[in-house]
């Protein structure tokens, strides 16, 4: 978590170094993902480099071009997560101080929001 005027590119990196081990398959788990997929925000030639060479593939929509990257069909997922997000008034404004506990109410609202999904996906 960051400040509210705190510049997207300089936590992109912080951000994937902060990945926690993803267990599931037989051997070491994964520490970072294939891609990364973001906004104009965090177009710059020097942080593609070093995602590279983390052996990330970014795909990062480039300033000053016209919209239709076809990032959009992966971005929904995340869009349509945070609109369901500020569904809960404690995360649509944030009244907390201390992180830990907005870190709480984040992991509250996501379990609520992964309990409907699956819910509705099993009836």
């Amino acid at each position: 978590m960051t400040s509210a005027n705190t510049n997207d590119i300089t936590q992109l990196l912080p951000m994937v170094e902060a990945i926690p081990p993803i267990a599931g398959k037989v051997g070491r788990p994964r520490r970072r993902p294939e891609r990364v997929y973001a906004d104009r925000g965090y177009d710059s030639q020097r942080h593609r480099k070093q995602l590279r060479s983390l052996g990330i593939e970014p795909f990062l929509a480039k300033r000053n071009t016209k919209h239709g990257s076809g990032l959009g069909v992966y971005r929904w997922v995340v869009e349509r997560t945070h609109a369901w997000l500020h569904q809960f008034r404690r995360l649509r404004v944030r009244y907390e101080r201390r992180d830990d506990i907005h870190q709480a109410f984040l992991t509250l609202g996501c379990i609520v929001i992964c309990g409907n999904y699956l819910k509705n996906s099993f009836c």
